[in-house]
């Protein structure tokens, strides 16, 4: 039986890996999450509703500083919108982009919208009152999770999740 430590506590089967889902990033480019994850060493912030981008942002100058001395550290936003509004995505992604407006930015703000459930049932998710912050490997295995503003506590749990 191959067990591997679960960063949330416990022991399992196999380890759990980023769901296979559909994104857009704010340049309209359609790509399949996790596979446009570059780095070995990803943290993913996942928000769900507008209000969230204050705890998102919380967490963007330590990461920006640690991807500016680790080549292979890459961090991304991901804004999950129900499945209601999927009509009004172009002016929800153009809204989005037109307020941001740095290509870096754009890149690395990869849209999931539909059934949000396909992206927090695998990733253990349930509470969508806050942000979750998911470091992931360059094999898509989660490291780990935490959830809320950013924290020394919560930033070094989520550095020491990679090797």
């Amino acid at each position: 039986m191959n067990l591997s430590h679960s960063t949330y506590g416990h022991y399992m089967e196999q380890p759990v890996v980023f769901p296979k889902i559909a994104a857009r990033n704010l340049e309209r480019r359609d790509v399949m999450l996790p596979d446009a994850f570059d780095g070995e060493r990803n943290v993913v912030m996942i928000a769900f509703q507008q209000r969230h981008q204050a705890l998102v942002d919380s967490w963007v100058p330590w990461l920006e500083n640690i991807h500016t001395t680790d080549a292979a550290f890459r961090f991304y936003e991901i804004p999950a919108i129900g499945r209601i509004w999927s009509p009004f995505r172009s002016l929800i992604d153009g809204g989005m982009a037109t307020a941001i407006r740095e290509p870096v930015v754009l890149q690395r703000t990869l849209t999931v919208y539909g059934d949000v459930s396909r992206l927090t049932v695998p990733l253990g998710i349930t509470d969508r009152r806050t942000i979750h912050v998911v470091a992931v490997d360059g094999q898509s295995r989660i490291r780990d999770m935490v959830s809320g503003s950013f924290s020394e506590f919560s930033a070094q749990r989520i550095l020491n999740a990679f090797p």
